[in-house]
């Protein structure tokens, strides 16, 4: 059953939290060391949560006033606080942290019932493409596990693509849902900046960092995403909330109307090749769209070469703010080594310059796409990569430029705060999943859903889903 679908069970008393619970807590057991997607397993704790949440259901009779996750069980990625949980930040520094508050993401999805199992795995303070941390084993797409599950939200996608729970929570900085969802054939959502908080805890200085859903449907995703979304006081942006009674689950139940949609597939970073298979997805989801009476026209690039130093410039410096004692300097990765000292070397001026240019190439990109509804382009420009394809402890200056290579659409969109989604439209011969990326207006998670939703109808993805592992 989906994410929903479960919901609806628990509400009508097919099912109960505890058995859900326990369902995937055995699948956690069985699989998720070989697949790298938990760091952490809270099963007692969630046993505890599932069965006040069964109470719950019996003495509120149908259930009908419950939110619709109740009970529902989720994960959550290793770099959010979660009171009394370790919180490693896929880092050797951090191996015995337990964190002392939740972050507001975390509180959001208690308050609406849903039970985490745990915490995910993810690559060092999630800075690099790849989940291959020193604190767990690497995480791996399901359906190949010699190849990367992606990053930095890679143990969600795993868990999420091996049935180890129907959903899961992400963060997205530079492609972190969208990158580990289009190579583990998952929905993964962007969602705008603003629209969920980052708080309570770690500065939101530069505004690339987002929280977003991991899901197998639209609708979950979507769901997730009425769970999580919500500013607090306090936060630097703030999203316009919906209109009253209207929720994000609610668009993928509505038809889009006809949409001008736009498109490119030429990379930003230089050097990148887009692999024929992401090409043929591409065109593919094009050719859907049309047939489902969409205009869809070629559109110029958006974003100029140019940009990528700058941006370049604020990843380096958030590496470097991350607070890091000196004598365990030398316990880090040598890419985030790496990354910390390119950080350290930039002046507060030329930091200031970077984020005044990244600002100023959004307003220039959103300009030049306003007469489009929607954008697509490939999600990545490879295909899944070989896990420790990327990695090069001797020369991580290459790690970074492989890395940018095979993500060369994904970081402009953390730059405009524009809601962004991967969709598993595709899969090659060999059962490898390979998503397309659809890109919403300002805000515009809503009409992105609504969308997403109809191609899923279209061509359901899960109809086709190759036998896992």
């Amino acid at each position: 059953m989906s994410a929903v679908e479960q919901g609806e069970a628990i509400r009508h008393h097919d099912v109960s939290p505890v058995e859900l619970v326990r369902h995937y807590l055995s699948r956690i057991e069985h699989l998720s060391s070989e697949m790298g997607a938990f760091v952490t397993v809270t099963a007692d704790q969630a046993l505890e949560a599932a069965r006040n949440a069964e109470k719950t259901v019996v003495s509120g009779g149908s259930g009908s006033d419950l939110p619709d996750l109740f009970g529902v069980p989720v994960a959550i990625k290793d770099l959010n606080f979660t009171a009394g949980v370790k919180t490693m930040f896929g880092s050797a520094v951090m191996r015995d942290f337990v964190s002392p508050v939740d972050d507001h993401v975390v509180t959001r999805i208690k308050q609406a019932g849903m039970i985490s199992l745990g915490k995910t795995n993810v690559p060092e303070f999630g800075l690099p493409c790849y989940t291959e941390p020193d604190v767990a084993p690497p995480a791996r797409v399901p359906h190949d596990p010699s190849r990367s599950a992606g990053g930095s939200s890679g143990g969600a996608a795993a868990a999420v693509a091996a049935g180890l729970v129907p959903v899961a929570q992400g963060n997205d900085g530079a492609g972190s849902v969208r990158i580990p969802a289009s190579v583990c054939g998952l929905v993964g959502l962007k969602t705008s900046r603003g629209r969920v908080s980052n708080g309570p805890v770690l500065p939101d200085t530069n505004g690339l960092g987002v929280n977003g859903p991991l899901a197998r449907t639209v609708a979950d995703a979507a769901a997730l995403l009425d769970v999580m979304a919500g500013p607090m006081p306090g936060d630097p942006w703030w999203a316009p909330p919906l209109q009253e009674g209207k929720t994000f689950l609610s668009y993928t139940r509505r038809m889009p109307g006809k949409l001008r949609i736009g498109r490119y597939a030429e990379p930003v970073v230089p050097g990148a090749v887009v692999d024929p298979e992401c090409m043929s997805a591409y065109d593919e989801a094009s050719s859907l769209l049309e047939g489902l009476g969409h205009d869809v026209v070629d559109c110029p690039l958006p974003f100029s070469s140019d940009l990528i130093p700058y941006f370049e410039t604020i990843w380096a410096v958030g590496a470097a703010s991350i607070p890091v004692a000196p004598a365990d300097e030398e316990r880090l990765r040598p890419f985030t080594r790496w990354l910390r000292e390119r950080g350290r070397s930039v002046l507060a001026t030329e930091y200031l310059a970077a984020l005044g240019a990244a600002q100023t190439a959004s307003r220039v990109a959103i300009e030049a796409t306003v007469s489009y509804d929607i954008v697509i382009t490939p999600a990545l420009a490879q295909l899944p990569a070989p896990v420790g394809s990327f990695r090069d402890d001797v020369h991580p200056e290459l790690d970074f430029e492989a890395q940018k290579r095979f993500t060369p659409f994904t970081a402009t969109y953390n730059m405009t705060g524009q809601p962004a989604m991967s969709l598993p439209l595709h899969w090659t011969v060999d059962g490898l999943p390979v998503g397309i990326q659809l890109v919403g207006p300002p805000t515009g998670e809503g009409l992105l859903l609504s969308l997403a939703a109809q191609l899923e109808q279209a061509n359901p993805w899960l109809d086709h889903l190759p036998a896992c592992w």
